[in-house]
């Protein structure tokens, strides 16, 4: 009968415990180290390098306005739209149209930018 790499595998795993079952026990800590290193945000340099040159779309969002089509037909130069902001006011800042953080408009030689004055936790899962 021919075995499939995985049924070999899973042999010469099992195979190794019944041996040393020793072995097995410290491949399980490590396991549960691993998962539960992952789970609390503590990757190496390492790891986190594979995603360093990942490309993310950033926006920083000034405010929003709600209008009917045929108000935003009739703006023509000039016209003004009113923001749901105040003068002041945090704006948001997306990554990847998820909020991650608020933060003050600020000119940068004759460009806009932005102070980060808040980090938004990220909770749970998505």
């Amino acid at each position: 009968m021919n075995d499939t790499p995985e049924q070999t595998k899973a042999e010469t795993t099992s195979q190794k415990a019944a041996k040393n079952p020793s072995s097995n026990f410290e491949e399980l800590e490590d396991n549960e180290e691993a998962r539960a290193e992952s789970e609390s945000g503590k990757h190496s340099n390492e790891e986190l390098e594979a995603v360093y040159d990942i490309p993310v779309q950033v926006a920083a969002v000034l405010g929003q306005a709600n209008m009917k089509v045929s108000q935003l037909l009739k703006l023509g130069r000039g016209a003004v739209v009113e923001l749901d902001r105040k003068v002041g006011e945090p704006i948001d800042v997306f990554v990847n149209n998820r909020l991650v953080a608020r933060g003050e408009v600020v000119i940068v030689d004759d460009r806009l930018g932005i102070t980060m004055t808040e980090i938004v936790k990220i909770s749970g899962g998505k």
